[in-house]
């Protein structure tokens, strides 16, 4: 557990940020003139890019040699979708002064879809992405 929190701490923290910012009853702020139409979906694309290569920077500094599986890329995303959808599902029926839309799913998955090739052109560009 010691290790796993070494390598995952940073992540777990910013996914309990995530769902924190994500349940917050944030009252009139969203109507506030600093904020523009769809700096919402912009937060959640740029939450979940975050979230994602954190999560990558821990498997791939976990491992030796310094890689990325195409099936751990396929896992994490799988994760980061479902953590999407669970805050949306707990949006629509626990934390209700918030609202649950499907184009903050759909802002998540761009988030984690950026996330992952952010990740992968940087293994690319290091050398790391070589087997």
């Amino acid at each position: 557990m010691k290790l796993f929190l070494k390598y995952h701490g940073l992540t777990i923290l910013w996914a309990l940020f995530v769902f924190t910012m994500c349940a917050v009853d944030l009252g009139d702020a969203g109507n506030s003139p600093m904020f523009f139409p769809g700096f919402d979906k912009l937060t959640h694309t740029g939450f979940f890019f975050t979230l994602i290569v954190l999560f990558c920077n821990g498997i791939i500094r976990q491992q030796k040699p310094r890689s990325l599986s195409y099936k751990q890329i396929v896992l994490v995303t799988i994760v980061a979708i479902f953590f999407g959808g669970l805050i949306e599902i707990l949006q629509l029926t626990i934390f209700t002064w918030r609202s649950a839309d499907w184009s903050d799913l759909f802002a998540d998955t761009l988030g984690t879809c950026m996330g992952i090739f952010a990740v992968l052109v940087t293994l690319g560009a290091t050398g790391y992405g070589k087997k």
